[in-house]
């Protein structure tokens, strides 16, 4: 599954459930990440991150660290308020699965600050523990 339409966030607000997901899955928020943000458990390492780019675009920090692996994690999230989350495109994935114990997910991730215009690449690892999959790592680049 490759990114969608475009759903900027600009106003930090959490869309509601029958708005487009802003992970570009092109489902509904409240059938996409918003059960997710909300404590449900991601079925799959690509899920999981679609839901935490939504995360990054909600600035929703609390959930940022509690879906970050705990050997990797780190101590606060600080959020660029002029920099916002437009589109996110996956790349490529192995495995990460519901069966699988690990994962990797390589996204790119298109951004606004001010009038300049970019895009971030990280081919990231994911590893279930138990029923959640968490975020350990990823490579920029």
């Amino acid at each position: 599954m490759t990114g969608g339409r475009s759903v900027a966030v600009d106003d930090g607000g959490v869309p509601g459930d029958s708005s487009r997901c802003p992970c570009g899955s092109g489902d509904v928020f409240g059938g996409c990440c918003g059960p997710l943000l909300s404590g449900a458990p991601a079925p799959t390492a690509e899920r999981l991150m679609r839901s935490r780019f939504t995360a990054f675009a909600l600035h929703d920090a609390s959930y940022l660290r509690a879906s970050w692996h705990g050997s990797t994690r780190p101590a606060t999230i600080d959020f660029d308020d002029d920099l916002v989350w437009k589109r996110l495109v996956i790349v490529d994935r192995v495995a990460g699965g519901p069966f699988d114990r690990e994962g990797v997910v390589e996204f790119e991730a298109f951004f606004k600050e001010g009038a300049e215009r970019g895009s971030l690449r990280e081919r990231s690892r994911f590893v279930r523990e138990g029923r959640s999959w968490l975020y350990l790592d990823g490579q920029v680049g």
